[in-house]
């Protein structure tokens, strides 16, 4: 049987946060009854079911924990009925602090769910209000409590940096007020002004400037981002937390298995609104239309089969973003060729300038490379 990954989609959230260009909205509870409704009758009518065997599964959105527990549990009885789940698969659920009570965490438990990704962002309070959150710094402390108490043993907080108006000083509080509490894993992106979002209306000429090499007028200055971004490696690194991602770090044995099947090629099905699948080297996403979701119309499903030149071009450049790169012999063993016959002038010229590394048979990107990690990947796709 083949390992499979799941993830499931729940595009519903209290508020939209001003940053936020992800597929989700707020809805009532009918809406939201309506949504439960076709996520299960996607999920009975996924074919192949015996040829897999389920090793991840991802609850995520929009804001999964703004669901009735029992709605999540009824979820994850179907998936043990319809599938067969490995006994230690990693079950992960997103949850915004203050959208979850002891009853609701304790029946996601029992239901089988062992890891919870909190979405913090930032410790500071005015940061918080800025960026459109729904909490506070005392809202997620409780949260978090609540959680172990629960019974979680595998805790993920996202965090933000690069805001309007942080400071390196603001950020480096964030990160030891997070490390206090001695969580398994943390994710730490910087802030991407996304097109579409009421960030982008406000901050765009910012970040505008700050591409430019001059100062902007709220974000960050270039420095200060990079400040930020050196200082995350090296206070989490100190307090034992191993990068294993370019954006993510883990105390030994907890890195997200389901983030690394997506950056490895690992087969994936995703249910609900706009989600995407990989099966058989063809990737598919579902209709991003509410309507035809809820009707059970996906004739609007994107197909697209992945050649070769494809599936080679994101063996590099997915598996690139961990740090301990890539293998040159799985790359061998899926293409018949060595990396050096395909990329071999892209390699020499990233190992001669000090971006990547060949050790013990994989390639990776030094700690330069991973500074410049996008203008290193994208030399990666094959003309």
């Amino acid at each position: 049987m083949r390992d499979l990954e799941l993830y499931l989609h729940i595009p519903f959230c209290v508020r939209k946060c001003a940053y936020c260009d992800f597929l989700s909205a707020p809805a009532g509870r009918e809406r939201q009854e309506a949504y439960l409704r076709a996520l299960k009758k996607e999920v009975e009518a996924f074919p192949d079911k015996e040829t897999h065997q389920v090793s991840t599964i991802f609850f995520g959105g929009g804001t999964p924990s703004i669901l009735p527990g029992e709605w999540i549990a009824e979820l994850m009885e179907l998936l043990s009925r319809e599938f067969r789940i490995k006994s230690d698969a990693e079950i992960t659920i997103e949850c915004n602090p203050g959208t979850a009570d002891s009853g609701k965490l304790r029946t996601w438990r029992k239901a089988g769910i062992n890891r919870l990704s909190l979405g913090l962002q930032s410790a500071d309070d005015r940061e918080l209000a800025l960026l459109g959150r729904i909490h506070t710094w005392t809202d997620f402390l409780h949260t978090y409590e609540t959680a172990r108490e629960a019974g979680f043993a595998n805790l993920n907080v996202d965090l933000m940096s690069a805001l309007p108006g942080q400071t390196v000083q603001s950020w480096e509080r964030t990160l030891a007020q997070v490390l206090a509490l001695t969580p398994e894993h943390i994710s730490a992106y910087s802030l991407i002004i996304e097109e579409g979002t009421p960030f982008y209306e406000r901050y765009h000429e910012d970040a505008v400037l700050r591409e430019r090499g001059e100062q902007p007028r709220e974000l960050p200055s270039e420095e200060e981002e990079r400040e930020m971004y050196r200082l995350t490696e090296q206070t989490l690194s100190a307090a034992g937390m191993k990068r294993y991602e370019i954006s993510n770090y883990a105390r030994p044995g907890y890195e997200c298995r389901h983030n690394i099947g997506y950056w490895i090629g690992a087969e994936y099905a995703g249910f609900g609104l706009g989600a995407a699948s990989f099966l058989k080297f063809t990737r598919y996403r579902n209709p991003e239309n509410m309507q035809a979701y809820l009707a059970g119309d996906f004739s609007g499903r994107e197909v697209t089969p992945l050649s070769e030149k494809d599936r080679m071009e994101e063996f590099m450049f997915l598996g690139l973003r961990m740090t301990q790169g890539v293998s040159e012999q799985e790359f061998r063993k899926r293409f018949g060729k060595s990396p050096e016959e395909i990329y071999g002038e892209v390699l020499q010229k990233h190992i001669t300038d000090g971006l990547l590394k060949r050790e013990n048979g994989q390639i990776a990107l030094t700690a330069r490379g991973l500074d410049l990690s996008n203008v290193v990947m994208a030399d990666f796709l094959l003309e």
